[in-house]
């Protein structure tokens, strides 16, 4: 019987524990996981179930009352969340899907844990080969640069920042700063690496419990999508090994799609800044987000983002060191 735990090496120098590997579950432990986590948040009443007093073992609710809501035998539920995934049709994932009240991000994240569940091992190794470099078209670039009063970037599932205009580069200077302090100049920018390992990610991000529960989701998003993507792997490893904080969003199993949104930022040159957020896929199959960040006019930050423009041309921060390199090609698993 295989091994039920990989083990990724994270190879990282500032490990000081000793901790140099962090576990990965396999693909059915991490169904088992996820279906228990979404059990775990519902109360009976939440489901529409009769509430008859008395103490319950387990937080929310029994698998017996999902299998109920799904419409399924109790036993064929069991063998699901331990797993055991084969011949699961779309009719029953659906059924789950409104039995645990899933959105669409859950939803989407069920179906992508149970297609890695059903892999076969000759499956495993082609999904193991070397990932497929995406190139961003030349376009695309100059598409950024073409945008000279919002910032904008471009951004692949593992959350590093692939290519930007310059007020964008100028945006997120901290995140570039860190890469070169932590000696990974020349590499993308990242933003769970900077939230997590930066000293300054808390004075960046006043709002900065609820911007690693979005980011943490957005990764474990990716993970059940890539789930044999390496250099994902060792990101995770390298999060789970050096904060704690991350190894606790990362074991909630919450995911999350970016689209649209508001986030707040202290800029160290311009101050604060609330800036709304509109997040746009290249192409319907690529994992590469195209992101542009705007202020509302007549606002305090309005004003801020046309100071850290003007800061943008005169300062001597373009091209930033680690910054991505305009027209290159991208990985973008």
């Amino acid at each position: 019987m295989a091994d039920p735990v990989q083990r990724v090496n994270t190879g990282d120098p500032q490990n000081r524990g000793g901790r140099r590997s962090v576990e990965f579950m396999a693909e059915g432990n991490e169904l088992q996981q996820f279906l228990a986590s979404r059990r775990a948040r519902l109360t009976p009443q939440q489901a529409g179930l009769p509430d008859y007093g008395g103490r319950r073992r387990v937080p929310g609710l029994r698998r017996e009352e999902v299998a109920l809501l799904a419409g399924m035998s109790t036993e064929y539920y069991v063998r699901l969340e331990r797993g055991k995934a084969k011949g699961a049709s779309e009719g029953i994932l659906e059924g789950i899907s409104r039995a645990l009240q899933l959105d669409d991000a859950e939803r989407a994240h069920l179906y992508d844990l149970v297609r890695a569940a059903n892999s076969t091992p000759w499956q495993d190794a082609r999904s193991r080969r070397p990932a497929k470099r995406q190139e961003m078209r030349t376009g695309v670039q100059q598409l950024l640069d073409a945008m000279t009063l919002v910032p904008a970037v471009v951004q692949n599932g593992r959350l590093d920042i692939v290519a930007a205009n310059q007020l964008g580069l100028a945006l997120f200077s901290e995140l570039y700063a860190q890469a070169r302090a932590s000696g990974r100049a020349g590499q993308p920018a990242n933003f769970i690496r900077f939230l997590f390992l930066s000293p300054v990610a808390k004075d960046m991000y006043p709002d900065w419990d609820e911007a690693t529960q979005q980011t943490v989701a957005m990764l474990r998003a990716e993970a059940g999508r890539v789930p044999d993507d390496l250099a994902l792997r060792s990101l995770v490893g390298e999060l789970s090994t050096r904060s704690d904080a991350f190894r606790t969003l990362w074991g909630s199993h919450d995911v999350r799609r970016h689209s649209t949104g508001t986030k707040r930022l202290r800029h160290p040159a311009v101050g604060d800044l609330e800036l709304n957020y509109e997040a746009m896929p290249l192409s319907p199959d690529s994992p590469l987000l195209f992101l542009a960040y705007t202020a509302r006019p007549g606002a305090p930050s309005h004003d801020n983002l046309q100071l850290l423009a003007s800061w943008a041309a005169t300062a001597d921060n373009a091209p930033v060191a680690g910054a991505p390199a305009p027209s290159s090609g991208l990985d973008g698993r």
